[in-house]
């Protein structure tokens, strides 16, 4: 039974914001002090990211815990240690998070198919004692993904015995 009327039950969700969240902002003011530029929130991508680097042709979303899912098994829905499912109206919380994984998932292979890389931030991996590890490490996947395409192409060369190779020697006169 909800203990909340209509209309604060509107209010309590319609104040719940898609943009500018504190996880969002922890992992922008990181970037940014790294020296990664960004867009927010491509509207031409599937997904709309939170974050896109045209140049690392990276997405980056910044997803909350309880919101997508973080270690909510499909099979279970049990509640985890960041993410606990409401008892009250547990049917629908259970499908709108279902809904929300496989949009995610849906939206994740459509970039993929795009050729766009996902990074997924949880919020639970946004707390102080791991926060610059989770900074560090994105910084990290990065610079891994621009140093792969941008690798320098090498072509090996057919090997070629001094036998098979018939060109004159410099010594040798043509008169022969």
């Amino acid at each position: 039974m909800d203990k909340l009327t209509a209309q604060q039950r509107h209010r309590n969700m319609s104040a719940i914001r898609s943009k500018d969240t504190k996880p969002e902002m922890i992992v922008r003011r990181g970037l940014w002090k790294r020296g990664f530029r960004y867009r927010l929130n491509h509207k031409r991508l599937p997904g709309h990211p939170d974050l896109v680097l045209r140049k690392y042709r990276t997405c980056i979303f910044v997803n909350g815990c309880f919101w997508h899912g973080h270690f909510v098994f499909s099979d279970s829905m049990n509640s985890s240690a960041c993410c606990k499912i409401p008892n009250t109206n547990r049917d629908f919380w259970v499908t709108k998070i279902r809904r929300n994984k496989e949009r995610d998932r849906e939206e994740q292979l459509k970039l993929a198919e795009m050729g766009w890389h996902c990074i997924t931030v949880w919020e639970c991996e946004l707390k102080p004692s791991k926060r610059e590890e989770t900074l560090d490490s994105i910084a990290f996947t990065l610079n891994h993904i621009w140093l792969q395409d941008h690798q320098t192409r090498v072509t090996a060369y057919p090997q070629q015995n001094e036998e098979d190779m018939q060109m004159p020697m410099a010594a040798e006169g043509d008169d022969q």
